[in-house]
């Protein structure tokens, strides 16, 4: 099986203004293939049957165009090029494959668009394929599962071919120019295993940034070599800086020692905030399981703290009642304290924007690249993680309803960056 560019199939005409089937002759179509005891799917299903009805008709107007008569047209008398039959053709469709005859002419010149030379899937199967790679599914389970479903043969070759395709996307949107200003930026790696002469762990970079129209933004994904080190990330930054970024307000990020120096080198202003989500979580992992609900319930009072001094009265508390089984928290909220305190004193909006599972974005797409990483235990190589976690952003929100959600929330807590950040963001 070759590997071409596609095109999806035109439709019938008779549609409604909303651009749907008419429903009567969806009802008469079910109708007639429940009286003929055709089903509607699989192998000689109505739906393969309409599929083939509409390529072949398809293909014959286009065969009309190219020579410039109807079939059976006396026009068409010594005309030169003519009709030569047609050739069988099965093509992969998201209903399964459907066989085909496409027209042919003499001189061969004829270049349908339909379904082209060469093709042998429709549109569908191919967005079919990366939005389940996106998934997690590695290139096995894509095989098994178009067999199973759609009784579709697609070899792993085939498959890898399809996920390709988007590496030229990857590397235009890996330059792309990027905004004056971002309110808030999170930054975070996560760890993928990679077969590079042997397997390793290797960082895998991120950066979100939240635009001042409320969209969030992926900025880019870096593969880095070793550990997680503060000077990559300001190799990362530089590059988000050199792509139009000057400046960032709050750039939240982890503990990572050497990290603040890396922001405050790149954006002097920008306020370097500690992710309290990782904070928390831990804290969480220093502890046993069995105490979490308890310790949780103590914590809330640090983070929702009006000011620092009430929130270091309420980490006192806390360290009395756990520090002595726990000693280890203590020097953990410690080493972060200069980092976390900015976070009191930001209104509730900005909080809710750094805080909230719902709206710290980085903590979502790592929960993604992780589901999709996981089943493959390792990557062959460098590209072939890229590959795999550029698809995931691709399929991100795909109906936008996410997006439409967060930016409904958003006016209150751009109202409230706009006056603690006087002057930076219009």
């Amino acid at each position: 099986m070759t590997d071409h560019d596609v095109v999806v199939a035109t439709s019938p005409t008779n549609n409604n203004d909303d651009g749907r089937l008419d429903q009567s002759i969806a009802e008469e179509l079910v109708a007639r293939a429940r009286s003929e005891g055709v089903d509607l799917v699989g192998p000689g299903g109505l739906l393969g049957d309409l599929t083939k009805q509409i390529l072949e008709t398809g293909l014959g107007v286009e065969m009309d165009e190219h020579l410039g008569y109807t079939k059976h047209d006396s026009a068409g008398r010594n005309h030169g090029n003519s009709r030569n039959g047609t050739r069988s053709k099965t093509v992969i469709t998201e209903i399964g494959p459907v066989n085909i005859d496409v027209p042919r002419d003499r001189d061969s010149s004829f270049e349908p668009a339909t379904v082209k030379k060469r093709q042998r899937r429709l549109n569908g199967v191919d967005s079919m394929v990366i939005s389940l790679t996106a998934k997690g599914l590695t290139t096995g389970e894509v095989q098994a599962h178009l067999a199973e479903t759609y009784g579709t043969d697609v070899s792993r070759e085939t498959i890898s071919k399809i996920t390709d395709r988007v590496l030229d996307d990857l590397a235009e949107w890996q330059n792309r120019p990027l905004d004056r200003v971002y309110p808030v930026i999170f930054i975070d790696a996560i760890v993928v295993k990679i077969r590079d002469g042997q397997v390793a762990n290797r960082p895998v970079y991120t950066a979100i940034g939240v635009t001042v129209d409320g969209q969030r933004d992926i900025l880019g994904i870096w593969i880095g070599t070793g550990g997680e080190g503060a000077k990559y990330w300001l190799q990362v930054l530089t590059e988000i800086k050199n792509r139009g970024v000057d400046d960032a307000c709050i750039v939240v990020c982890d503990g990572l020692k050497g990290l603040p120096e890396s922001i405050e080198a790149t954006w002097p202003l920008a306020v370097v905030q500690t992710c309290v989500l990782h904070l928390i979580r831990n804290t969480f992992r220093l502890a046993s399981r069995r105490d979490w609900d308890k310790m949780a319930r103590d914590l809330r009072p640090v983070y929702t703290a009006v000011n620092e001094a009430d929130a270091q009265v309420r980490l006192d508390e806390f360290h009395d009642k756990w520090g002595e089984q726990y000693p280890a928290i203590r020097t953990l909220w410690s080493n972060a304290w200069s980092e976390f305190v900015p976070f009191l004193d930001y209104s509730p909006e900005i909080r809710r924007v750094i805080y909230s599972t719902d709206t710290n974005a980085i903590e979502s797409l790592n929960a993604r690249f992780r589901r999709a990483t996981r089943a493959r235990g390792h990557f062959p190589n460098e590209q072939a993680a890229m590959k795999c976690l550029y698809m995931v952003v691709r399929s991100l929100d795909p109906t936008g309803t996410g997006q439409e959600r967060w930016m409904n929330r958003w006016k209150p807590a751009l109202n409230a960056f706009a006056i603690t950040f006087e002057g930076r963001l219009f």
